[in-house]
């Protein structure tokens, strides 16, 4: 080879390998900070996730507030193979096997929790609350399952479960400030939204105002003031209930009280913003429905609420609430041994016998995990939308059904 050819072989091999130098480059800063695919309600996250049961072990546990009221397990699949991703606010459904007495036989109860992270395609975090027995009514027991989860459930066991679901969700393509306002262990599927948000769309303005009773039971603390602190777009307003001693205002906490459309108007910039509320009934039934008095869009208000009959506090923004019957339906609960009337002013079956004092095992309220699964008598139940559970049949969901006709129901 002469050196003219020797040379212009070096050349060539010097421009090629700037040229794959340069694109590489390009790639990089074209994707830098960009999103995954999509994964809001439009967009199934769910793809490539299994149907019904896989077992999980417990890689992880520890407690989420000083109170140690609050407890986070990380799951990790038995079988090994990749998990799929889910959109942040989802939440995972178990099947738990629980003594129906201390010496009694088992029964399976159903539950669901939210994700309280976002998506890495290898384990899934949870965070659940140890639920007392109601304030107003000491004599029930605790929360079966949550006290199973705390107390009983630990580094290496197995537990039931299937895969994300549920539609309070981020709308993870949207640039809209989002402002999430939540209420004790409301504020998991937040976790998830916000940070699933500062990693992907690092520059949406994001506005989160946390309300607790104080220092004992402020989950996620040392997070969310790191995240605060880190990023720029990402605004936090805690509020104590009822501080504690050693809480210093201004330090772990912003105000005292609970959250109103007041608070929000101070703090919030003007203009237009997408609202995720989660918590309590009495904050539920508080901020939703001042939201919309505010004049803000029913479409920027997501909402999610938990405990019995939590979403009927709810005064639904407009067409969602129940319309009330120029012929009423009579509900016969066969077990409970009740017939009630329906009047059309209950957004379903299973608020409708909450509220009336009848016991149903319930878990996701969603229609998606089917523990309030009941048989059905006599009589037709209708759906506003098709559930996600697979019904069986001569059976309805109580949490999204709604009486056709007068009702006869095995509960």
């Amino acid at each position: 080879m002469t050196a003219l050819l020797l040379l212009a072989a070096i050349s060539g091999t010097i421009l090629l390998q700037v040229a794959i130098g340069m694109g590489v480059g390009f790639w990089r800063l074209r994707h830098r900070g960009s999103a995954p695919p999509p994964v809001d309600g439009n967009t199934p996250a769910t793809t490539g996730a299994w149907a019904g049961w896989r077992a999980f072990r417990v890689d992880s546990v520890g407690p989420e507030d000083q109170a140690g009221t609050q407890r986070t397990l990380v799951l990790r699949p038995v079988d090994g193979l990749p998990l799929p991703g889910f959109a942040p606010g989802q939440y995972l459904t178990f099947s738990i096997d629980l003594p129906a007495s201390p010496s009694g036989p088992l029964r399976t109860i159903v539950r669901c929790y939210s994700l309280s992270e976002q998506p890495n395609g290898e384990t899934y975090r949870i965070t659940v609350k140890r639920m007392p027995a109601p304030a107003a009514r000491p004599a029930l027991p605790a929360g079966a399952a949550s006290t199973y989860l705390h107390d009983t459930v630990q580094v290496g066991d197995l537990l039931r479960v299937k895969a994300p679901a549920g539609s309070f969700v981020l709308d993870s393509t949207s640039d809209t400030a989002a402002v999430f306002i939540a209420g004790g262990i409301g504020v998991t599927p937040m976790i998830s939204m916000i940070a699933w948000s500062l990693a992907y769309r690092p520059d949406r303005p994001l506005f989160l105002f946390y309300g607790v009773r104080n220092s004992a039971d402020h989950a996620f603390k040392a997070l969310l003031e790191q995240l605060a602190q880190s990023h720029p777009a990402f605004t936090l307003t805690v509020l104590y209930a009822a501080p504690g001693p050693d809480d210093i205002e201004g330090q772990d906490f912003q105000h005292t009280g609970f959250i109103d459309v007041a608070l929000l108007k101070r703090v919030l910039p003007h203009g237009r913003h997408q609202f995720y509320v989660c918590g309590p009934p009495a904050m539920m039934a508080a901020l939703v429905p001042a939201l919309a008095d505010w004049g803000v869009p029913k479409s920027d208000i997501h909402f999610e609420s938990f405990g019995p009959a939590s979403s009927g506090y709810v005064r639904p923004v407009a067409g969602v609430a129940g319309t009330p019957l120029a012929i009423p339906f009579d509900i016969q609960f066969r077990r409970s041994r009740r017939t009630i009337v329906w009047d059309g002013k209950d957004t379903n079956l299973l608020d409708f016998a909450e509220r009336r004092g009848i016991l149903v095992e319930s878990g996701c309220r969603t229609g998606s995990c089917g523990a309030c699964e009941t048989r059905v008598v006599s009589g037709d139940v209708r759906y506003a939308d098709k559930p996600d559970f697979d019904v069986s049949a001569g059976s309805c969901l109580l949490c999204v059904g709604l009486p056709a006709s007068n009702l006869v129901l095995e509960a």
